[in-house]
């Protein structure tokens, strides 16, 4: 799976930029800025002590409202998510009301007589002035904002490649290595003798399923028909190699909304892996995998129980291929972030995973 990322120097000045632990440091820079520059702006500088602290406090605090509604509402909520004749007409009238909101209170304590320069043209002076310091602090603070979320994206799609790299590494050695061949190999050799129809559509089956990890795993986004197909042709596969499985796959959803929904491939492939690993009963008794993929509300909800036998103890080499859940975690976190929820259950019959993403 590939991404077109761009690679960045981790310099000193990138990290005090994007890192969460120079959050504080960041914010406390940006207030003393702006403090910094109100403090000696023209219309400002003609008052005197008490005067000319509360001109500052009465100009800089609606100044510091409105960045900070700028980039911790406007921009996260409209501009990140493309919406932006919305943004840009939201910034506009947040900057009109900042201004006239400024206008009105410096009019109420500092009223066009004695502590304030008469002339008119010193109104517009500071109007224009405000404006002049107003533009500056927007661009700059929105542009840092959009950095920080384009190095954040950087960083996650560079892990997301290394655990989709890792990931693909491990399907290729646990589901096309000699051994599982050579099983469904000889399951086939047997039905070739019993079953010989049967035989043929385990064939197609096997070739259906290796061409999809040879071609269609490798793509960003696949049809989420093609990855229940996939799912369903492993576990008919799995029933060839182990009896007394028993394994479902269903879904309630219209076949035609299933044929028109992409997403990342194998995100369910190691939830499945795992429930028929771990299906196994000691005393021959009879086992199963239930899977369940169905979407609603513009969400895709799936569903995986397995049997379990509490007597049963994986070993070592099966406890190290428990490995591959984490990174599954982690690719979701990657994926959807807090967009999605991932429900583990366990008793001692069954095991069960729940999954939801957005579509």
């Amino acid at each position: 799976m590939s991404y077109k990322t761009l690679e960045v120097q981790n310099t000193k000045a990138i990290r005090f930029i994007t890192e969460d632990k120079f959050r504080l440091l960041r914010h406390a820079i940006l207030l003393l800025g702006i403090l910094a520059i109100l403090s000696y702006s023209k219309d400002v500088t003609q008052y005197r002590g008490s005067f000319r602290f509360l001109k500052v406090l009465l100009i800089y605090v609606p100044l510091v409202l409105m960045c900070y509604i700028n980039i911790n509402f406007l921009v996260p909520v409209f501009f990140f998510k493309g919406r932006y004749v919305i943004y840009f007409a939201l910034l506009i009238l947040l900057v009109i009301l900042s201004l006239n909101a400024i206008s009105t209170v410096l009019d109420v304590f500092f009223p066009n007589k004695g502590t304030f320069d008469p002339h008119r043209d010193s109104e517009g002076r500071g109007f224009y002035e405000s404006i002049v310091i107003l533009i500056p602090i927007i661009l700059v603070t929105t542009m840092i904002k959009l950095f920080q979320r384009w190095m954040k994206d950087n960083q996650r799609i560079n892990e997301l490649d290394r655990i989709n790299f890792k990931m693909e590494l491990n399907e290729l050695r646990n589901q096309m290595n000699p051994h599982f061949l050579f099983n469904t190999l000889n399951g086939i050799k047997s039905l070739i003798r019993t079953d010989p129809d049967k035989a043929g559509m385990v064939i197609v089956k096997l070739s259906e399923f290796l061409r999809y990890q040879l071609y269609e795993n490798n793509e960003e986004r696949t049809l989420l028909k093609s990855e229940i197909n996939f799912l369903s042709n492993f576990l008919d596969l799995e029933t060839i190699r182990r009896d007394n499985l028993s394994v479902k796959l269903s879904s309630d959803t219209d076949c035609s909304i299933i044929k028109s929904i992409f997403l990342p491939p194998n995100l369910f492939t190691t939830f499945v892996e795992n429930a028929v690993k771990h299906s196994v009963n000691i005393n021959d008794e009879e086992s199963f995998v239930h899977v369940k993929i169905d979407v609603k509300d513009n969400f895709l909800h799936f569903c995986c129980i397995n049997s379990k036998d509490s007597n049963y103890v994986p070993s070592a080499s099966e406890k190290s291929s428990g490995l591959g859940l984490g990174n599954i975690k982690r690719r979701l976190e990657l994926l959807y972030g807090h967009n999605h929820t991932l429900d583990i259950y366990s008793s001692e019959s069954q095991y069960e995973i729940k999954l939801t993403i957005p579509l």
